[in-house]
């Protein structure tokens, strides 16, 4: 009787582990080591007090983690041929490299590095989140196909917010006396996380159930709660010193939050473990199958094996909108024209005014503990943007048949008023400012991957949605650096204040006025621009965009109702 207990009670953890909602989970938690990226303002300053840069040189450096995190074409080339795991593998080396040679710099244990060796080393770990978002993503995806949108907003709304959830980790761990420290833990963290947890993420095939859209809105609640804890957490931390208890106490909470996806995880693998003990006839089978989807790959059952187009096979004859396209049909695409140039706009200037906050609060007077809560609170609202954006832009084009792009451009508008709040400041506008733009910034991201993979769908997914986001670091470079910066520096040039340690300075609501005008003009630019895709599309999106993947269910409703009555009649007894 034991062993029999024993052996239920494994199988049952054997289940959870290698369970689609457990590989939800393990996604979400490694995501947040990528939200690194938008913690860039906060250990910047650092970097420009440490070696007196200049704050071009500061935004070059901007440019260099805007490119790092966004170029991920080798991963996803490299995705095509090789299992998972090795992604994982690579992303974690980089990740530990990059951002150890950073802190060891910083606090003078190597010797100070030049300016070109600085932008190299802040490119190659800020690119290790490419490996580890491609193989979560494009897995993920493949296992959610028809609730792309959604999975899609939570896994990038955990990067969103990751950065702000680092932030409570190393004020518990470190305490904000050395900020170099953030970088420390950036280069540990990460790493350690995907070497515990990469084994989870893989193709798992089960029969889609009715109840999985409930289990993705549950997700969703677990995650608006944890970050409204974090959001009056930090404006705690504003109004109060805290003493080093306090921040462990914070991020303690924060910690069990997270694990709270485990018990969601564990509910509804115990419901599919149970189907398959009470079920006796095969109809009724909820046992997981690994393997591709059948969109992916050829079935290994076929007589006749399907071959695979050539990626330079018929460029110019393209399939219709939402079959497979290969790589160099959507790279020549209209479409893809389009969605690049609205985020080498768009997108390159949300960046450009996200990597700038610090400055801009320095700039308008604001003190060093408020900058610090800006940036997390750009993290928090980033969240909340992707997050709301997949559910919402999803309801709205499988519902209301309203294309996609056309909450994308939504996006951009909103991104831009939170812009013109800088160009034009008033008291209090930086917080503000830092909401929408956070906001805005990050119900762009999750659409820009969604629309891709919908428009050309999902068998070379892993390269076009890198594709897709290559002009944004362009975008950001030539905003960040060739306006803000030099517009900066001209101000201050003009004050005459170079202080010893602290490179550049200027002072006021003029030194970035100018520039965040530009950077406004350039996201509604990328809004217009999305407005075109959206009327392109409008006939694509009132069709059944997911009719590929819309498979019969092998648990019926009235199966699973009978379980969970039996199940509370059971507890009762």
């Amino acid at each position: 009787m034991g062993n029999k207990g024993g052996s239920e009670a494994w199988g049952f953890i054997k289940q959870v582990v290698t369970g689609r909602w457990f590989s939800v989970f393990a996604g979400l938690i490694m995501m947040i080591g990528n939200g690194t990226t938008y913690v860039f303002p906060t250990y910047s300053k650092v970097i420009k007090t440490q070696f007196d840069y200049s704050q071009t040189q500061i935004n070059t450096l901007g440019f260099a983690k805007d490119l790092g995190s966004n170029v991920g074409i080798i991963a996803g080339l490299l995705a095509e041929v090789t299992p998972t795991w090795v992604l994982f593998i690579v992303g974690a080396f980089q990740n530990f490299t990059g951002f150890f040679l950073i802190w060891l710099s910083i606090t003078a244990r190597i010797a100070k590095p030049k300016f070109w060796q600085m932008f190299i080393l802040v490119c190659f770990g800020t690119n290790s989140s490419n490996w580890a978002n491609t193989a979560i993503m494009v897995t993920s995806v493949r296992n959610f196909p028809d609730r792309r949108g959604i999975i899609l907003g939570l896994l990038k709304g955990y990067v969103g917010i990751g950065g702000a959830i680092m932030s409570q980790l190393y004020l518990a761990i470190y305490g904000h006396n050395d900020p170099s420290n953030l970088v420390l833990l950036f280069a540990w963290l990460p790493s350690l996380l995907i070497l515990i947890l990469f084994p989870s993420i893989r193709p798992i095939r089960i029969r889609k159930h009715p109840n999985e859209l409930k289990v993705f809105y549950q997700l969703l609640y677990v995650s608006i709660l944890l970050a409204i804890f974090i959001l009056f957490l930090t404006i705690a931390q504003k109004q109060v010193v805290f003493s080093q208890a306090g921040y462990v106490g914070g991020a303690s909470f924060v910690v069990s939050l997270l694990c709270v996806p485990i018990l969601i995880a564990c509910r509804e693998e115990l419901l599919l473990y149970k189907l398959n003990k009470q079920t006796a006839g095969p109809s009724v089978t909820v046992s997981m199958v690994h393997q591709n989807p059948p969109t992916l790959s050829a079935s290994a059952d076929s007589e006749i094996p399907e071959i695979l187009p050539s990626c330079c096979e018929n460029i110019w004859n393209k399939p219709e909108r939402g079959e497979d396209f290969t790589i160099l049909q959507a790279v020549f695409s209209k479409d893809m024209a389009l969605i690049c140039l609205a985020t080498f706009s768009g997108c390159g200037s949300s960046l450009a005014a996200i990597d700038n906050l610090g400055q801009v609060g320095e700039s308008l007077g604001y003190p060093q503990r408020a900058i610090g809560i800006l940036v997390s609170w750009v993290s928090i609202f980033n969240f909340f943007g992707r997050v709301f954006s997949g559910f919402i832009s999803e309801t709205l084009m499988t519902k209301y048949k309203l294309p996609r792009p056309l909450t994308f451009s939504f996006a951009f508008l909103i991104t831009c008023v939170g812009q013109l709040f800088i160009a034009y400041p008033f008291p209090g506008s930086v917080y503000f400012a830092a909401i929408i733009i956070g906001f805005g910034f990050g119900a762009q991201n999750p659409m820009l991957f969604a629309v891709i993979s919908e428009m050309f769908g999902l068998r070379h997914y892993s390269t076009l949605f890198n594709c897709g986001q290559l002009t944004v670091p362009l975008g950001s470079y030539i905003l960040n650096v060739d306006v803000v910066g030099k517009l900066y520096d001209m101000e201050a040039l003009h004050e005459g204040k170079q202080i010893a340690g602290k490179g550049l300075t200027c002072t006021g609501a003029h030194c970035f006025g100018g520039s965040f005008t530009i950077l406004a003009a350039a996201t509604l630019f990328g809004a217009v621009v999305m407005l075109v895709l959206a009327y392109r599309t409008r006939e694509f999106y009132k069709r059944d965009v997911y009719k590929n993947f819309n498979e019969e269910i092998w648990i019926p409703q009235t199966q699973m109702e009978f379980y969970r009555l039996d199940n509370k009649k059971s507890i009762e007894d």
